[in-house]
């Protein structure tokens, strides 16, 4: 009889997942999120202790269960307001031990509280398990206190109680976990829609930037190859000019390049190469930039890493995330490379010390026409994050204001054909 009463209860306690998930979710910003699941599960915290069951002297309710999902999911504000809730519902409804509700309430929610903060850094599997573990407490909390309401009354326990404790604490957990899971499928949901709307807001872009550099670059490759035809055989005064607009033009063409890249990386030549000569050959690029900033390169690669791609496009990836690491570096402080490999994948990881990020600046790395410098487009991360991407691979950043940030590129590896020679570097 009591399973049935406390499967009302679930259902009350998993309303709010739902209702948020259907009704709350397109209209609503951030700053509103913790207070309208605060509100939505203060409320189903209420429904579950004014419909409790009551049998052996006691009531049976999970009340708990919203307290630990608004912290857990909505942060410290909603479930400041649960809390609350409790208390005032508990305060109302009165009862003989109204004191032993107010100590269980408070032991309850401790141990959400300190998770509620940072629960949402987990991952998703990690965020469930998480759910799992602070949902049992509250049931200890509960077993604790009604044991010693038990002996302080003096209640002659049997058998039958015991059963129905276990079978209380049982539903409750796979309750929370039950809710925690529909919450993961909430925002996973919602993160799928904005990868969605991103993808197709960069597939506009890129076709609008591929059709604009076409367009312009034809008569760029006119002008320069004529003005290279006029520094041959002018030997007036203009002469001194004309290196500096084939320098400009140069550095336009560039620019447009990297609009193609980013619309569409083309892979000419694809081919097996050792991934650390690649890198060789972009250190010794930035050699020079890394002198004359005063950076120092510490370099440990792994010479075993193969690869299968376009060398040419690889390399312009790597030379930009060593560029903005070598760039951000100030004098004295250091850049190190390092590559090693895994089974299935090589991991590049290039280090700085520099002035690094904050989690704003961080979240809008990759973004297009974003920069941190004071001078640039922003075109060459986005375009060296569509070259990785379209190799298969992957790129994390993580970076902390003045400590310096970490580019970390995952490429898939492939096992070396006879004519592929080891690395002599």
């Amino acid at each position: 009889m009591l399973a049935e009463k406390l499967l009302l209860h679930v259902l009350i306690f998993l309303a709010p997942v739902l209702i948020y998930g259907v009704l709350f979710e397109k209209r609503h910003n951030d700053r509103q999120l913790p207070y309208i699941y605060g509100i939505l599960h203060g409320i189903a915290a209420c429904l579950c202790m004014v419909f409790a069951y009551y049998s052996y002297g006691l009531f049976w309710d999970f009340r708990y269960v919203p307290l630990v999902l608004a912290c857990l999911y909505g942060g410290p504000v909603a479930g400041t307001i649960v809390f609350i809730t409790i208390l005032v519902t508990r305060t109302i409804l009165g009862g003989d031990a109204l004191v032993f509700g107010y100590i269980s309430g408070t032991a309850a929610a401790f141990v959400p509280f300190l998770f509620s903060r940072k629960f949402m850094q987990y991952k998703p599997k990690k965020r469930v398990q998480m759910a799992l573990i602070v949902g049992a407490w509250p049931a200890v909390v509960m077993f604790c206190i009604l044991v010693s309401y038990l002996f302080t009354v003096g209640f002659s326990t049997n058998q039958e109680i015991w059963v129905n404790i276990f079978l209380f604490g049982a539903i409750q957990i796979i309750g929370i976990g039950f809710a925690a899971l529909l919450y993961e499928m909430v925002i996973e949901r919602k993160l799928m829609k904005a990868e969605i709307q991103r993808s197709e807001k960069l597939n506009t872009l890129g076709e609008l930037a591929a059709s604009i550099a076409h367009e312009v670059r034809n008569p760029l490759t006119v002008v320069k190859g004529f003005l290279q035809l006029m520094k041959k055989e002018n030997k007036g005064e203009s002469m001194q000019y004309i290196p500096l607009v084939l320098s400009e033009l140069g550095r336009a063409e560039a620019i447009i390049n990297d609009y193609l890249n980013f619309a569409k990386p083309e892979f000419k030549k694809i081919e097996e190469c050792q991934l650390s000569d690649v890198v060789y050959e972009v250190l010794f690029l930035m050699e020079p930039l890394a002198l004359k900033q005063g950076v120092q390169l510490e370099v440990d690669l792994d010479t075993r890493c193969v690869i299968k791609t376009d060398r040419n496009q690889l390399k312009q990836a790597i030379v930009n995330f060593v560029k903005n690491a070598i760039e951000a570096t100030g004098d004295g402080g250091s850049v190190s490379i390092k590559l090693t490999e895994h089974s299935t994948y090589a991991k590049l990881t290039v280090k700085d010390t520099g002035k690094g990020m904050n989690k704003e600046q961080l979240d809008r790395i990759g973004t297009l026409f974003y920069t941190t410098k004071d001078k640039g487009t922003g075109l060459g991360t986005t375009v060296s994050l569509r070259i990785i991407q379209s190799m298969d691979g992957k790129v994390n950043y993580e970076s902390s204001p003045n400590v310096g940030t970490v580019v970390t590129v995952f490429l898939p590896t492939i096992k070396p054909s006879e004519n592929v020679p080891l690395s002599v570097k």
